[in-house]
């Protein structure tokens, strides 16, 4: 997702690079059934293995430093698209060869990936922005290694998804990706249709030329939820912009599509209000079956009302 820019002022560090001139602590030895972990410096050797290496969603300088000794130390880094990681790696002085694997070539890519992993190279997969796996092929690539027995290693990082779920100022305690909405209208509502019920904060990926239609469609499948709209995270000209969905779709009708790339971030259903008689139906199905505090206790927790003016309506109709 979207271009690679550097900080103002940086300049490429050296193959052999570390902040502060030393190496970290070396990693503890792999228990059996669990995978070697990568090397700790530049020019160590890596086990063989996929590493699915996380890359900056816009400023070169959010990768972190084993990302950059993964991608040193790989036999062939496979990437989406090669000008866009060539870019990147030359910003950091990695020279390691690239392969693309893409939606397009997955198909014919993935089993040379295969037997470069099965004769004992390393392989580091990523995207063109972000962490790999998140609306990429690359789970099949996983997928195919695991069914080979092959060591499959994580070296998280920068996402998109999660950049914009943290400055929505929506609740991050649960939340459930959705992608990218369809492109047509009528799909796109009933998709959202499937996940309008999900008690979770919603995080779609949206072009911006669809930005208008879709955040209309949402207000109007979901209801006009508090949502916002992260736009070029970690850039120059990064933006978020937070308000009702009603709000936002009339804000870009009316402004356009707005350049770069987008995330979408969609607040919870609300619950409905429970009525007193909701409650009291409640409560004698409960204590059918339950004690007093039990059944004061569950209703309490599936209607949000005050335990204690629950156990005393339980109290009336126990009564």
């Amino acid at each position: 997702m979207g271009s690679i820019r550097s900080s103002r002022g940086s300049k490429s560090s050296g193959p052999n690079a570390r902040a502060g001139g030393d190496s970290a602590p070396s990693e503890p030895s792999a228990t059996p059934g669990e995978s070697k972990q990568p090397p700790d410096a530049r020019g160590a050797p890596l086990a063989p293995g996929l590493y699915l290496v996380a890359t900056p969603i816009g400023n070169a300088r959010d990768i972190t430093l084993r990302a950059l000794d993964v991608l040193a130390a790989a036999a062939v880094v496979a990437c989406e698209d090669t000008r866009v990681t060539a870019r990147l790696l030359a910003i950091h002085g990695i020279a390691t060869p690239l392969t693309p694997y893409h939606e397009h070539n997955a198909d014919k890519a993935r089993p040379a990936l295969i037997r470069r992993l099965k004769s004992g190279e390393s392989v580091a997969l990523v995207s063109d922005a972000g962490t790999p796996l998140v609306s990429d092929p690359g789970h099949k690539l996983v997928r195919a290694c695991v069914d080979d027995g092959i060591p499959v290693v994580p070296v998280p990082g920068a996402s998109a998804v999660l950049a914009a779920l943290q400055v929505s100022a929506l609740p991050s305690d649960r939340f459930l990706f959705a992608g990218f909405p369809p492109a047509k209208g009528a799909a796109r509502r009933r998709a959202l249709a499937e996940v309008a019920a999900v008690p979770a904060t919603l995080v779609f990926l949206e072009s911006a030329k669809r930005l208008a239609a879709s955040l209309a469609d949402m207000a109007e499948v979901l209801g006009d939820r508090p949502a916002a709209v992260g736009r070029e995270l970690t850039k120059l000209f990064e933006e978020t912009r937070r308000g009702s969905l009603a709000a936002l779709a009339a804000h870009y009708a009316d402004a356009g599509p707005p350049r770069g790339e987008v995330t979408v971030v969609v607040g919870p259903p609300v619950a409905a209000e429970v009525t007193d008689e909701e409650v009291d139906r409640l409560l004698t199905r409960a204590l059918a079956d339950q004690s007093l505090r039990d059944a004061a206790d569950a209703v309490a927790a599936a209607t949000g009302r005050p335990r204690r003016a629950v156990y005393n309506r339980a109290l009336d109709l126990k009564g």
